[in-house]
């Protein structure tokens, strides 16, 4: 494979990527990095050719050679049993990349070998993306395996001279937590969606109110707690709430079904199934807020999707969403605290077309600031050529 050469070149080993959307946060980090940056970088991606929770590989797209996706972006779609480290080092080789990119720390395939590969090969530059990975919320769900293999990797030198991309500094501090106060570390936040799409307004009555979670049925989204909050919800409102997402737990959402059906009257709870990643954003400007009481978000993209379609969330404050109110962005409340949800979910639906307009634009204003921080830019350039490093 013959590699532009007007362009550094980086290899990313993904688990799930483009057309998949299924595995949620990290494919969209993914796809909104490469959208930002295939003018300036050129994308090598390596990855599995079928869906997250899927074992049919994707219709029309040949696997195991490089497909050209986009301008400066091209896919290495992986049949199931191909993955190996004689695999990942010859793609090393033929890229000719300058970097590799390594997204997650627990998959077998697409994070320990590529990490392997790279050690044998004596690469210079290695990034590794833990993708909220190390968080407590995240290391608690099937803990037993996950922390075997963090104490394991502490002993060995696996992750050594590796750089860590983080989001922001509390994923800093848990890399450090877990491999050492010398790990060396970039932050640069998640990249935006990239769109130029107009601020669209939304009729509200006062008393009405249609919000939705767009995240998977599970018990990190805390889909039961949400539904819980509705218990409380005053009775002068109509509320819906529709759920998109997959479901994982059987167990998990037939407690959130019984808990539905307990539901008073003027409340309505509907799960709408799975929605395709890119319709999300015109998904969003059909529901008066997102409400996503979730233990943990790393970034959080729905959310920040959420302001950039001109609509308030209601969410927790395990994510790095703050301060909301003072923005006239939304709400950020305690999980400790169920009933600031069901009043703030009160108080939202209470509103006229006037006052939610205000919520709406200062919603729109922090998606618009977040979309156009030509900082960012800067930061993923110090990741990816070393400059500047902590």
């Amino acid at each position: 494979m013959k590699a532009n050469t007007t362009k550094k070149r980086i290899l990313v080993f993904i688990d799930w990527y483009l057309p998949g959307y299924k595995a949620g946060g990290p494919v969209r980090s993914m796809a909104n990095m490469t959208a930002h940056l295939s003018d300036t970088l050129d994308f090598y991606i390596v990855t599995r050719n079928s869906e997250y929770g899927e074992v049919a590989p994707y219709e029309g797209i040949q696997p195991d050679r490089w497909i050209d996706l986009a301008p400066g972006v091209k896919v290495w779609y992986c049949s199931a049993g191909t993955p190996s480290v004689g695999l990942w080092k010859r793609l090393i080789k033929e890229s000719q990349c300058e970097v590799v990119y390594i997204n997650g720390i627990y998959s077998p395939l697409f994070s320990l070998l590529p990490l392997l590969a790279a050690k044998l090969l004596k690469f210079k530059r290695v990034i590794v993306a833990p993708r909220g990975m190390l968080a407590n919320s995240a290391i608690n769900v099937k803990q037993g395996k996950k922390k075997l293999f963090l104490g394991i990797s502490r002993l060995l030198p696996i992750y050594n001279k590796v750089v860590w991309h983080v989001t922001n500094t509390q994923e800093g501090e848990q890399v450090k937590a877990r491999f050492g106060n010398e790990a060396k570390l970039v932050v640069a936040n998640n990249l935006a969606r990239k769109t130029e799409a107009a601020f669209e307004a939304l009729s509200k009555e006062k008393g009405q109110l249609r919000v939705c979670i767009p995240a998977r049925i599970a018990p990190e989204k805390n889909t039961l707690f949400a539904i819980e909050c509705l218990q409380h919800v005053g009775t002068e409102i109509a509320l819906q709430l529709d759920l998109y997402g997959q479901i994982y737990n059987q167990d998990y959402w037939r407690d959130c079904q019984a808990l539905i059906q307990q539901l008073p009257a003027h409340i309505l709870v509907a799960h709408k199934g799975i929605v395709d990643a890119e319709m999300i954003p015109d998904l969003l400007k059909d529901y008066h807020a997102v409400f996503l009481p979730s233990r943990g978000e790393n970034f959080g993209h729905v959310i920040l999707e959420s302001f950039m379609a001109g609509r308030p969330v209601v969410i927790s404050d395990q994510t790095p969403w703050r301060n909301l109110t003072e923005k006239l962005a939304g709400w950020d409340l305690p999980l400790a605290d169920q009933a600031a949800f069901a009043e703030t979910l009160t108080r939202l639906a209470a509103m006229a077309q006037d006052e939610y307009d205000q919520w709406c634009k200062g919603a729109w204003a922090l998606g618009a600031a977040c979309s156009n921080d030509a900082s960012l830019l800067a930061q993923y350039k110090v990741l990816f050529t070393g400059n500047s490093e902590r």
